[in-house]
């Protein structure tokens, strides 16, 4: 893919030192550190290495990433590596993939306790695919799967939905055989957004009831137990969305689909369209309208502001494990799950090798020969200007 034209790093630079402090003044920490991480990355600023080619000889000095999982810039590399690891659970069996969404009413409640109630979607969103599988009525199975969290919206909007990914089928209650869904449907969304519903209003309830939640704002009005009661019996007596997307492919098409949606960020790099000192235009996609490409504008501030509101808080995992692929069941029961299917040659294509790394010029690799603390590139970029400014 062509280097995108602008960057958020760029935003920020250009938005200026002013309204960098301003917006630090009302962020968390750990937003602050992503808006510093982004503005230094592949900069002298963290440092780098030089490069020499092992087959023509050619030299570079490359600067160090960030690694923040907040950056545009950071996320290929960690997701080609992440998606490679999972290669050795995929099954030889169709998947599919359903998406959670939560009614537009709480979100503003769930942006004032974001560590609570996204774990609290993560865990409703789970507890939902594991209690309808495992009914004998609709697949009477113990499934697994992994669990993806987005907070946003094309337009960067506030929209927070659970992406789950899911092998076509699962262990029966004793572990003796593989339980094969039907080709064209896994579960009934309906069902499936009934309990959903049900599960996360009790986990307010509940988180409500032991003094957990925080109001402030637009959501004063929800200390009063009749308001937050209220609110309750609104969202509950809404059809909660879960849409269930076409079924896709086997193992071989696995990685690819998942590529769209792993260690994405709020927006992407090449998704500016320009940037000045004053505002920023970018692309979007309006589901809405046949997904109409459309542009929007906002001032350099509005746009941060709206970047920023999405950065999770530390700590928080972005994808999670559940059922038989969550971390301490997976190496014994995945096991199980492969010997118990019929034993096919899975030829997965993985997304493409990332080019960090190659010679620009014979792409041949290239191998580090000598680390470069930030503070001695910094000393030679001076000295440059300076030899510059002399001349």
């Amino acid at each position: 893919m062509a280097r995108p034209l602008w960057e958020v790093a760029d935003v920020i630079r250009m938005a200026g030192k002013n309204l960098r402090k301003r917006l630090e003044e009302s962020l968390s920490r750990t937003q602050v550190k992503v808006l510093r991480a982004i503005v230094q990355c592949r900069t002298a600023a963290l440092g780098g290495h030089q490069d020499r080619c092992s087959c023509c000889g050619y030299e570079a000095i490359s600067f160090h990433s960030c690694r923040n999982r907040h950056c545009p810039k950071c996320q290929v590399n960690a997701r080609e590596k992440w998606l490679r690891k999972r290669q050795q659970e995929l099954l030889p069996v169709g998947y599919y993939h359903n998406v959670f969404s939560v009614p537009h009413c709480l979100v503003p409640l769930i942006w004032q306790n974001k560590r609570l109630l996204f774990s609290l979607l993560f865990q409703a969103t789970a507890a939902t695919l594991l209690e309808v599988a495992a009914d004998c009525k609709r697949l009477g199975a113990e499934i697994g799967f992994l669990s993806i969290l987005h907070t946003w919206g094309q337009a960067l909007q506030r929209h927070p939905h659970i992406h789950c990914v899911v092998p076509g089928g699962g262990l029966s209650l004793d572990h003796s055989r593989w339980i094969s869904s039907h080709p064209r449907f896994f579960l009934p969304v309906k069902v499936l957004s009934r309990v959903f519903r049900d599960k996360f209003v009790k986990g307010l309830a509940n988180a409500y009831l032991k003094n957990k939640l925080s109001f402030y704002g637009e959501c004063q009005s929800l200390t009063d137990a009749a308001a937050f009661a209220t609110l309750l019996e609104t969202v509950s007596n809404q059809d909660w969305v879960v849409y269930a997307k076409p079924p896709f492919g086997g193992a071989e098409h696995v990685l690819q689909y998942l590529a769209r949606y792993t260690h994405r960020v709020a927006i992407s790099n090449h998704r500016l369209v320009s940037v000045s000192e004053s505002h920023v235009t970018f692309q979007w996609k309006d589901y809405a309208h046949n997904n109409a490409q459309r542009t929007m504008t906002l001032t350099c501030e509005k746009f941060l502001q709206h970047f920023l509101q999405h950065v999770l808080p530390k700590g928080l995992p972005r994808i999670q494990y559940f059922g038989w692929l969550a971390n301490r069941r997976r190496g014994k029961l995945l096991s199980l799950c492969r010997s118990l299917l019929p034993q096919e040659n899975i030829s997965t294509v993985a997304p493409n090798e990332p080019q960090f790394g190659r010679c620009p010029r014979c792409h041949g690799a290239m191998c580090i020969i000598e680390h470069l603390p930030a503070a001695q590139i910094l000393n030679a970029l001076h000295r440059m200007e300076y030899v510059l400014d002399s001349s």
